[in-house]
């Protein structure tokens, strides 16, 4: 059998980076994997403002940035890997990615969301590398049209970050917008960025140039216009898919025992702030130590 980590962390995110920092403070350095990069969705983020310690807000990629530098200053490797598979047998956990197993005491699972997925319209193949769910790919772009579909928090604070250098088209598909007033206010007063509310996209498809285009009904009637890239913002939810049923049917068990956690974003529904995801962080790696001192001994 591969040696037996006392704690593994699935995700590095603000709750799992905050949890593994707090575990090596114990002195217990626990098995820290991510998929993606480190950070999760606050790699986002144009500006964290609810953040304590940053008076005039700090950019999500500064943030998690500084989460990093602090993860290689204790001496904490993250392993680039994506869970497939969270096994409980005869008392262990086992964790499967796409290379490896891994076998652990306990997990605390940070996996963060999922997207909600566009529905109601084709995409096709020639376009779904133009589709996005996050805005990190596209931070890099310059002088390009880009369509964002969604009406929150995440929305806006999207178009924002991307409209530094783009324009940008906020599709909202009902009529009340449902993102903090100063999110709304901004969009607002920035020049590249333009609004509409009750807009569903009813088609996307190529024009003669190999360019997308998206038809969109209103009110007043079909409308289109041209984008280099669509991104949906319209929901998220827990990413959890990879736990086995047999964990899924004995999870509050297995919690109740002190075995397994679920922190940050994948369990925090609407209040999926970086700050609540890193108090979910220090607090389970609090608990892991206070009830289950005799494991690391």
């Amino acid at each position: 059998m591969n040696k037996v980590a006392g704690v593994t962390i699935i995700g590095a995110g603000p709750a799992g980076i905050a949890a593994a920092i707090q575990l090596k403070r114990y002195g217990i350095t626990p098995l820290l994997l991510e998929k993606n990069m480190l950070g999760g969705l606050l790699r986002n983020a144009n500006l964290v403002e609810n953040y304590p310690g940053f008076p005039v807000g700090i950019s999500g990629l500064h943030l998690t940035s500084l989460f990093e530098e602090q993860l290689k200053n204790l001496s904490i490797q993250p392993i680039k890997a994506g869970v497939t598979r969270v096994k409980f047998e005869d008392g262990l956990f086992l964790v499967e990615t796409g290379t490896s197993v891994y076998y652990s005491q306990i997990i605390v699972v940070a996996s963060g969301t999922k997207p909600v997925q566009l529905t109601g319209f084709d995409i096709p193949a020639s376009l779904q590398g133009k589709i996005y769910y996050q805005v990190v790919p596209l931070l890099q772009e310059s002088g390009v049209v880009i369509a964002i579909v969604g009406a929150g928090d995440a929305a806006f604070d999207y178009a924002l970050n991307l409209a530094k250098t783009n324009q940008v088209i906020i599709l909202n598909r009902g009529f009340a917008h449902k993102c903090l007033p100063l999110l709304w206010e901004r969009a607002e007063l920035d020049p590249n960025i333009r609004y509409f509310d009750n807009a569903c996209i009813e088609s996307i498809y190529s024009n003669q140039e190999g360019g997308m285009m998206v038809q969109y009904k209103v009110i007043e009637g079909t409308s289109n216009f041209q984008v280099d890239y669509l991104v949906g913002a319209i929901g998220r939810v827990p990413n959890t898919g990879f736990l086995s049923d047999q964990v899924t049917e004995q999870r509050e068990e297995l919690q109740s025992a002190g075995l397994l956690y679920f922190i940050g974003d994948v369990k925090n529904d609407i209040y999926r702030q970086a700050s609540i995801a890193v108090g979910d962080g220090v607090r389970s790696a609090m608990q892991i130590f206070r009830t289950e001192k005799g494991l690391f001994s």
